[in-house]
């Protein structure tokens, strides 16, 4: 099937499709790219929102419990679910399709899960492949649901027009928040499990902290109509408690972006295409100076040379690049 083909059956709504172009995507497979070029400009539509926090915070559960409001709403949702991988077996459980298997037989609700590979940003490098490939498809809404690798969370932030930091009662994810500069990058804080005891001293930290970080003149609000001040909502995911408030706030950020002609909203979006290209560029390079080493063998042998202390590393680093002819 050629690249036209693929990109023509995508846009038409074609989930076989789709789901083998994610496949080649993640699999890194050079002819994805020839497709995702010809997506391109059917993409940039859809809501994109990132859920992230540390593990056992609850969200898978949380982003669950957001499908079903949002396909009340009549919304067509995409979940790209990133998960960890071992790195032993190179294995990941992709755990959330077994979570969300009551969305399983809805056509509107298009759920693909992601392994990190190695990657400890919070995000794989096939992400945003996948997300383009939703948008293209015509979803009205794109979850993005992080690992909760902790301090390295901020990556989401690069790729969403939403970034949601989800947090429980008696974890510390308050505290948490400070060292990884979260609260820099959350537009919308989530105290999930609110049924546990502490939730309102978790929350009220929140608030505190935040009235200490966003302020009149230190938001990247402070050229347009509707300054946006992050929100701490209480929820609980599983009996549903807070969640509308929760879908409530992700439209009011919505439309706090889309005001005022949507300057918010295309900044961010330059931002993320600046992070993209880079990334791009970072994946190309590290593509040609393997392919010109050969295979990893060059580089053993010269760690070898650097642990038994017979060159410094940024003395092989130099001839490595040399090798291969990056400089």
């Amino acid at each position: 099937m050629t690249p036209e083909e693929i990109a023509q059956r995508i846009v038409s709504g074609e989930l076989p499709a789709a789901a083998r172009l994610m496949r080649a995507i993640d699999d890194v497979q050079p002819e994805a790219v020839d497709a995702l070029k010809l997506l391109f400009p059917h993409t940039g539509r859809a809501r994109v929102i990132g859920i992230t926090g540390s593990p056992g915070v609850g969200k898978s559960t949380l982003t669950d419990a957001v499908v079903t409001r949002l396909r009340k709403k009549k919304l067509t949702v995409g979940v790209v679910a990133v998960d960890p991988t071992s790195p032993f077996s190179g294995g990941a459980i992709l755990g959330d399709r077994i979570r969300m298997q009551r969305h399983a037989n809805d056509d509107d609700v298009f759920i693909r899960s992601l392994a990190t590979r190695g990657h400890f940003g919070g995000l794989t490098c096939s992400t945003r492949g996948v997300v383009a490939v939703m948008d293209a498809m015509g979803k009205d809404v794109i979850l993005v649901e992080t690992v909760g690798v902790g301090q390295d969370e901020v990556d989401i932030a690069r790729m969403a027009d939403t970034t949601i930091i989800v947090t429980v009662p008696g974890m510390g994810d308050d505290v948490q928040a400070i060292k990884a500069g979260i609260l820099e990058v959350g537009d919308i804080f989530v105290v999930n499990k609110m049924d546990r005891d502490g939730a309102g001293i978790t929350a009220g930290h929140l608030k505190a902290m935040l009235s200490l970080t966003f302020h009149p003149h230190g938001t990247e609000c402070d050229q347009v109509a509707q300054p946006w001040y992050p929100p701490v909502v209480s929820c609980c995911s599983l009996d549903g408690r807070g969640m509308d408030e929760l879908l409530q706030a992700m439209d009011d950020h919505y439309e706090a972006l889309t005001v005022d002609g949507g300057k918010l909203l295309t900044k961010r979006r330059i931002e993320r295409a600046e992070k993209e290209i880079l990334d791009l560029f970072q994946l190309r390079i590290n593509q040609m100076f393997f392919a010109r080493l050969g295979n990893g063998g060059r580089i053993e042998a010269v760690a070898k040379d650097v642990a038994s202390m017979r060159i410094d590393p940024y003395t092989a680093c130099e001839e490595l690049m040399k090798s291969a002819k990056i400089i």
